[in-house]
Formats: structure tokens, C-alpha cells, sequence
């Protein structure tokens, strides 16, 4: 039997920090946007890369407001997730060259959310034949790329673009 070692998926599986600590809440506060994979900072709502990536250069867009439901955001917040949205795909295209993206929420537990109380949108990068959306062999995914360097690449390319 093969084994894929995946150590840092711990966090994500027991949870990170106490109950009711919302990393989209915290990390923004903490000032440490590399360590914390923020890539953005807008007025109302930020880019944040996913530490357990579906693809290399999943990024979210979420609000600062810690809301759990859409029809709760202001037409502000509103606004700018949807341009947060437009410029992830813009800066994914021109960096990483994708074929396509997945781009969505899932709003509530039952609908796959697994932050629930902090609504947040991914934009996935996908590239022809790449299988990592939905794994085929043994129920494995492979990124190919370090956060920290996937992060840097998108850093320097987001600044090209503002």
C-alpha cells in the first residue's frame, strides 16, 4: 500500500483555534498578509490564497464583516467582492496561463461550506486534463506548487496589474 503523507491537512480536519475563531476574521487583524496568504486588501473585502487548495492558485475572496449569509451584505461589500472576484481571474490568467476557473460559494454546512459563518468565494484555476477538481486515482490530489511560492508569484503579478 502506497501512502501520500499530508501533514498539514491536520489543521482543516481538528479545526484551527477555539471554537467560534474564524481565521477570515483574524488574519486580516494580524498584519502578517505573507505568513497569512492575503494577497489583497480592499476597503470591504480581501484575496486570500486557500492553504488546502483544490488547485495550485485557489485563491477566496471574502468580506471583512464576519457574515454567514449573502443576502446579509451591503451593496458595497457586494460590489467590490464581485471586482475581487473579476481581478483574481484577470491575475490568475496572466500568471499561471489557466484553460478555465470554477468560481462559486457554498453558503451553509449542508452545501459543502466548510467555513460556514464567514461567506467567502473561490476562484479555482483549472488547466485541460489537470483531474485535480475531482481525483480519479486513489482520492488524491497533487499540487505541484508551494503556497508560499504560488503566493510570491501572484504578489508580483497582482502588482503588475494595479
Amino acid at each position: 500500500m502506497k501512502r501520500l503523507w499530508a501533514p498539514w491537512r491536520i489543521g482543516f480536519i481538528l479545526g484551527s483555534g477555539e471554537k467560534g475563531d474564524c481565521f477570515l476574521c483574524r488574519y486580516p487583524k494580524e498584519n502578517n498578509d505573507e505568513t497569512n496568504l492575503i494577497l489583497y486588501r480592499g476597503k470591504n473585502n480581501f484575496i486570500i490564497l486557500n492553504a488546502y487548495p483544490y488547485n495550485t492558485g485557489h485563491l477566496m475572496v471574502a468580506p471583512y464583516q464576519h457574515i454567514g449569509k449573502l443576502e446579509d451584505m451591503t451593496d458595497t461589500e457586494a460590489s467590490e467582492h464581485f471586482e475581487l472576484i473579476r481581478l483574481c481571474v484577470k491575475l490568475l490568467t496572466k500568471v499561471m496561463l489557466p484553460d478555465g476557473f470554477n468560481t462559486g460559494m457554498n453558503l451553509g454546512r449542508v452545501a459543502g461550506a466548510g467555513v460556514a459563518d464567514h461567506i467567502h468565494t473561490h476562484i479555482v484555476p483549472r488547466w485541460q486534463g489537470d483531474a485535480n477538481f475531482m481525483p480519479v486515482i486513489s482520492e488524491t490530489k497533487v499540487v505541484p506548487e508551494s503556497l508560499v511560492a504560488t503566493y510570491r508569484r501572484l504578489k508580483e503579478g497582482l502588482s503588475e496589474l494595479l
